[in-house]
């Protein structure tokens, strides 16, 4: 029965966490179209990507937590045919990365320091769809 609790709550964790990484990004597609002369827009858009992306971090540490507790204590993933969790966990390695890089773009639109256009946060935004699919994918075929 905890197997099912633990199982139920990594579920409800990573898909909160997911739903930070969907949103950070268009907050940066915002901010990079927020006019230079327009402070009161960009501050209060720094606001909420600081605060989504704190929030962003109390969710991602019980997924994880939780998701070890899973492969390591339940045994899940392991042993013959556990193909699927190698890769698993080298996309959630990826997700790590995505969210530092994150990090430090929000880091660059605090210090008026962003190159990039709105177009391209665009783009960088459909980089976490793709690996929510594919994990979502790893996790319930187990190809």
């Amino acid at each position: 029965m905890s197997y099912l609790w633990v199982k139920a709550f990594h579920i409800v964790f990573v898909a909160s966490w997911f739903a930070g990484l969907f949103y950070l990004p268009r907050i940066f597609v915002n901010l990079a179209m927020v006019p230079h002369d327009s402070h009161a827009e960009r501050e209060r858009l720094l606001l909420m990507a600081r605060k989504l992306q704190r929030f962003m971090m109390v969710l991602m540490i019980p997924a994880i937590v939780l998701g070890t507790v899973l492969w390591l204590g339940y045994g899940i993933g392991r042993g013959p045919g556990s193909g699927w969790m190698h890769l698993k966990l080298l996309l959630v390695v990826g997700v790590l990365v995505y969210q530092e890089v994150c990090r430090r773009l929000l880091k660059d639109f605090e210090a008026l320091a962003n190159r990039r256009s709105d177009r391209w946060y665009r783009v960088f935004n459909e980089v976490t769809v793709l690996l929510f699919i594919a994990i979502v994918v790893l996790v319930v075929v187990k190809p």
